[in-house]
């Protein structure tokens, strides 16, 4: 009996992950409706590629999912949550920056210092920073006072990489729920109860959001820069819990001993990381600001084929799927931790930043090529099949246009 119990009381953490997923569905049409009756739209414009206003408060739908799954893991009594508070305030802190940002458009600065204050607060009220590279490069601890700053940039870089990867149905969201799949593995495995329900209650809650941003038409509503900041801080949490030199790798092999941290973590966000460098890099080599919004993102190359939005999303997925699965292949068959490192930066850059210029460049070279290219695109749109259909009718069922 004693057996049982314990086997049901490890598997009650899948409850708080369901109960995510139906108060993200509940809680939509109600965010959907608030932002058409309040016109929160995101309006189209140059650099835009949908073509008419979309509501932009998905984030909020996502967040109360998440906290709603969160709170039923609390009155469970499910142990190991005594650290989700700061990441919960946290959370609400740049969900709020985000939608103020999406309806006043806030200066990229004053942006940017919000994001800092409130991974200050993170740092500071859990404890933890990423102060060691656990053998990379020879590097073990160092010092809070290297550590939080190196914290504090790392962290905005990965906020602001899924708010800049955002630009077609379903990637941000589908390449958070990858992650915050493969994250929830690692905890689980490691025995960090708090920290898998965290990534698991978030990757459930994004479902509901995916379905209707990807299938729906009347229902459709864009995650919104809440939405994306919101992603960026659990990702840069989950970062940081692996990355303190005391924290939850305590219970897995150490790099010292053939794990290569920063290589995993690198794989498991790949395509965001690798995507938003590249974009930021060709701005400053072609004298603009890092922060200027254009379309060189390797997601505007797919649409610039003609690929379709749910494709070009599937298609990058599983580009950051190959990666990590390139990643742990090369652990398990000895590779040295620095040759970890350099192996994923190789295929990220192979696979992630050489698409993009080589695509631009077939454009303008070879249109025969292009040409051909395009017309196998074309195959890739599914709008009007039967289950897509079917899919799209049940989601928008009670929303006026």
């Amino acid at each position: 009996m004693g057996v049982l119990l314990t086997t049901m009381n490890n598997w009650l953490i899948f409850l708080p992950p369901l109960i995510s997923l139906a108060g993200g569905f509940w809680v939509f049409p109600y965010i959907l409706r608030i932002a058409k009756a309040h016109n929160l739209t995101d309006v189209p414009d140059e650099r835009k590629l949908q073509q008419r206003p979309m509501p932009v408060l998905g984030g909020a739908a996502v967040f109360f999912g998440f906290v709603v799954g969160i709170f039923s893991a609390v009155a469970l009594g499910i142990p190991g949550l005594g650290g989700v508070l700061p990441v919960l305030l946290g959370g609400s802190l740049v969900l709020y920056v985000g939608i103020i940002d999406d309806m006043l458009k806030l200066d990229y600065r004053l942006r940017l210092l919000l994001e800092s204050v409130t991974l200050l607060g993170l740092v500071y009220g859990s404890g933890m920073c990423v102060d060691s590279l656990h053998g990379l490069w020879g590097v073990g601890d160092f010092s809070w006072w290297v550590g939080v700053p190196f914290t504090v940039f790392g962290c905005v870089g990965i906020i602001n990489a899924y708010n800049m990867v955002d630009g077609v149905n379903g990637l941000s969201g589908g390449l958070c729920v990858f992650c915050s799949l493969l994250f929830g593995s690692f905890f689980w495995k490691a025995g960090e109860t708090g920290d898998a329900l965290l990534a698991f209650c978030f990757a459930a809650a994004l479902v509901p959001f995916l379905l209707h941003n990807v299938f729906g038409k009347r229902s459709r509503m864009f995650v919104g820069d809440g939405g994306t900041l919101v992603m960026g801080l659990l990702v840069s949490w989950f970062v940081i819990r692996v990355m303190n030199h005391d924290s939850v790798v305590s219970g897995l092999p150490s790099a010292g001993r053939g794990l290569c941290y920063v290589a995993m973590l690198l794989s498991m966000a790949a395509v965001p990381v690798t995507d938003t460098l590249r974009v930021m890099l060709g701005r400053l080599l072609r004298g603009v600001s890092p922060f200027r919004a254009d379309k060189t993102h390797l997601h505007h190359a797919f649409i610039r084929l003609g690929v379709s939005h749910s494709v070009t999303s599937l298609v990058e997925i599983l580009i950051n799927a190959v990666i990590f699965l390139f990643w742990y292949v090369s652990y398990k068959a000895g590779a040295p931790v620095d040759l970890q490192f350099w192996l994923t930066v190789a295929v990220c850059l192979l696979l992630v930043a050489a698409p993009y210029p080589v695509l631009d460049w077939i454009e303008r070279s070879r249109p025969e090529t292009w040409a051909r290219l395009k017309r196998l695109a074309a195959r890739t749109h599914f709008g009007q099949s039967a289950w897509w259909l079917r899919l799209q009718a049940w989601l928008d069922s009670g929303e006026e246009d």
